[in-house]
């Protein structure tokens, strides 16, 4: 039996062979290089019209379900939990907003707009032009959604969150056999113009600078999430850390909190939290803690906005932070979940156009396994939390 491929090495040889033939083709033949730059233009044009389009399902899929089961928990111990895990997740939004505004400016600063400006613009024009207009937009999926969820929740309609748990498996086939398949592709035709422009040097040292900051800010999270843990408990923090580490090896192989789910909940109980608040908490910060995630999609945010040349601030940085810690509700145990559900904010909240999503898309992916690591072993010290502030005979 073939072993597939991961996602990670895919978008590595689709940076690979684009940076290759956008070095090559030109100095073979200039007409053939700009004919497979206009091929690889129109696809991308396909490609980011269906992913335009797809946003607002994802949004509706992942969030209304989501909060809609979130609302038929165990009364306590779920408001604990989903208190301490949005809390978690949002402080790791700002520990990363401070973080990439005072480090990355130092690095980026003088690579400027120019070299996004050129990514996202192929030499060469798309062969045709086809329009898919998204049925509505994205802060009206969002309304839905909440007004969906919220409203299946308060009359506990299993006949409707039926409906929207088979919809949100169709959406999440959607994204597992057609997006996710086909961003390598969308990834090499982005890369490719960039080669082609003369700028995807400047563009890969972003990368990589984007990466370490990212690896450590992760390390640094775990670090505070499991001091608190570890101080509510009188337990060794690194101790801990330690018991917890074959989740995180497990998450960086799987890419999916969700698929992590046995392994994470066998090392939480080894922590000494109790086999009932770990049975029920751990399942359900798989899909509502994401703090890893967080701290990858705000770092990486920045990495991009500060690529264009674009303002940064805490007041336009603050809400949608906000509002991520709840779209990435329930997101699918795909890799690439995190961010898919969060193209829509990144479009209406900070501006980004095509060009930036699709970078965007780049950066997290490389990060995407080890912000699953980060998130499911936080899990670890939410439960212990959890467990601390949860009476017993409760």
């Amino acid at each position: 039996m073939k072993k597939k491929i991961g996602l990670i090495w895919r978008i590595v040889i689709a940076i690979g062979l684009a940076v290759g033939l956008g070095l090559l083709l030109p100095a073979v033949h200039e007409g053939f290089a700009h004919w497979f730059t206009r091929l690889a233009a129109t696809f991308n044009m396909i490609f980011g019209g269906f992913l335009n389009f797809i946003v607002p399902l994802i949004i509706i899929a992942f969030i209304a379900p989501g909060i809609a089961k979130l609302g038929s928990g165990s009364g306590r111990l779920l408001g604990l939990a989903t208190v301490f895990a949005y809390t978690s997740t949002i402080f790791a939004g700002i520990l990363a907003f401070f973080a990439a505004t005072n480090i990355l400016p130092n690095f980026i600063n003088g690579i400027g707009a120019k070299s996004v400006e050129s990514a996202g613009k192929a030499p060469a024009e798309a062969f045709f032009e086809l329009e898919m207009m998204p049925i509505m937009g994205v802060m009206s999926a969002l309304l839905l959604a909440f007004v969906l969820g919220i409203g299946m929740a308060s009359i506990s309609s299993k006949s409707m969150l039926s409906v929207f748990e088979e919809f949100n498996v169709l959406i999440e086939k959607v994204i597992s056999f057609v997006i996710i398949p086909l961003l390598p592709f969308h990834i090499f035709g982005i890369f490719l113009n960039m080669t082609y422009s003369g700028e995807v040097a400047k563009v890969l040292s972003v990368f990589s600078v984007v990466f370490i900051m990212i690896i450590i800010l992760h390390l640094l999270m775990l670090t505070i999430q499991y001091t608190v843990a570890g101080s509510l408990t009188k337990r060794n923090p690194l101790m801990l850390m330690k018991t917890m580490a074959p989740a995180y090896m497990t998450a960086i192989g799987t890419q999916s909190s969700a698929a992590t789910i046995p392994v994470t909940l066998r090392q939480a109980k080894q922590t000494g939290t109790s086999e009932r608040v770990t049975d029920f908490t751990i399942p359900l910060f798989a899909t509502i803690h994401l703090s890893g995630s967080t701290i990858t999609l705000v770092s990486c945010s920045i990495g991009v906005m500060l690529m264009n040349d674009m303002p940064v601030s805490l007041s336009s940085y603050i809400p949608f932070i906000l509002m991520l810690g709840v779209t990435m509700i329930a997101a699918p145990g795909v890799p690439g979940g995190a961010v898919m559900a969060a193209v829509g904010l990144l479009s209406t909240m900070l501006g980004f156009n095509e060009s930036m999503v699709a970078l965007m898309i780049a950066l997290y992916m490389a990060q995407d396994s080890f912000g699953t690591a980060t998130n499911v072993t936080g899990d670890g010290a939410l439960a212990m939390i959890v467990d601390r502030f949860t009476p017993k005979k409760d």
